[in-house]
């Protein structure tokens, strides 16, 4: 009488033959990635990271899901997301919070280059910063969160930029590396303030300074004495002079640009002003 093959045997057997098909999918990712077709890239890596999964493989799926969402990158930045979305949820399951942070980041980036979607970028960030926060790695933490400060400013949730301006400037004051940094955090949540009412950067002004002594003597903080002076006499070529001789020295970026503008607007006779700080 034959004898049956041993169940094990059996799924030893099952097993190979997933492990196989794992290796053929991953190899024609790659022969698909030489011949720069993205989509059929991204899609034999994902069927990889499924196969993994069967094996209970966890890393090698997770590490197939981001090749997936590396190679849909190029092709359709939604699959993208779906794939970086399944490496991060076994990633936190295996307690891989710093590398879930990453990929949260990557996600993120695609919200703002690739789909334009600024509120989703910004819970990318922040879901980010959490993760390197629980991780202790604070200063990845407040990359994302400058980031999430710099958008929501940019959206007009003002409050919620100054917070984390703040927060991010008390961090790293103290810090003999970074106290640097510290003044353009308090310059920029001041500059917050200052656009939803002007009492409040005054106030905001002499807290700052008592906190941190050095950013009295920093042009940032000058500059926003002389704004300040202008707008209470409502002195729009002031306003604008005080702009212009600080940035000659240094540039003023896009992000400043825009805040400062919004506040030139709310001097009367600047009306809809003519967008300009020149």
């Amino acid at each position: 009488m034959e004898k049956k093959p041993a169940p094990s045997a059996c799924n030893n057997r099952g097993n190979t033959k997933i492990e196989e098909a794992c290796e053929m999918y991953t190899r024609a990712a790659n022969m698909f990635k030489m011949a720069k077709n993205w989509s059929a890239a991204g899609n034999a890596f994902c069927q990889a990271a499924k196969l993994h999964m069967q094996l209970q493989s966890k890393h090698d799926s997770a590490t197939s899901f981001v090749d997936a969402g590396n190679a849909y990158k190029k092709a359709d930045p939604q699959e993208a997301i779906n794939c970086l979305n399944a490496a991060i949820d076994i990633y936190t399951d295996m307690g891989r919070f710093t590398i879930a942070a990453k990929h949260h980041i990557t996600i993120a980036e695609i919200y703002e280059t690739e789909l334009v979607d600024i509120e989703k970028a910004i819970a990318h960030y922040e879901q980010s910063a959490d993760y390197y926060k629980g991780e202790e790695s604070n200063s990845s933490a407040n990359k994302c969160l400058l980031k999430v400060a710099a958008y929501a400013a940019q959206l007009e949730q003002y409050q919620k930029a100054i917070e984390i301006y703040e927060q991010v400037g008390a961090n790293t004051m103290d810090n003999p590396l970074l106290k640097y940094s510290a003044k353009d955090y308090f310059f920029k949540a001041a500059l917050c303030h200052f656009i939803v009412d002007e009492l409040n950067a005054k106030l905001a002004l002499e807290k700052y300074e008592e906190m941190f002594p050095a950013f009295t003597d920093s042009r940032e903080c000058k500059l926003l004495k002389k704004l300040l002076e202008a707008h209470e006499e409502q002195n729009s070529e002031a306003y604008t002079e005080a702009v212009k001789e600080f940035d000659s020295i240094s540039r003023l970026d896009q992000w400043l640009t825009t805040m400062l503008l919004r506040i030139k607007k709310s001097i009367q006779g600047d009306g809809e002003g003519d967008g300009d700080l020149k």
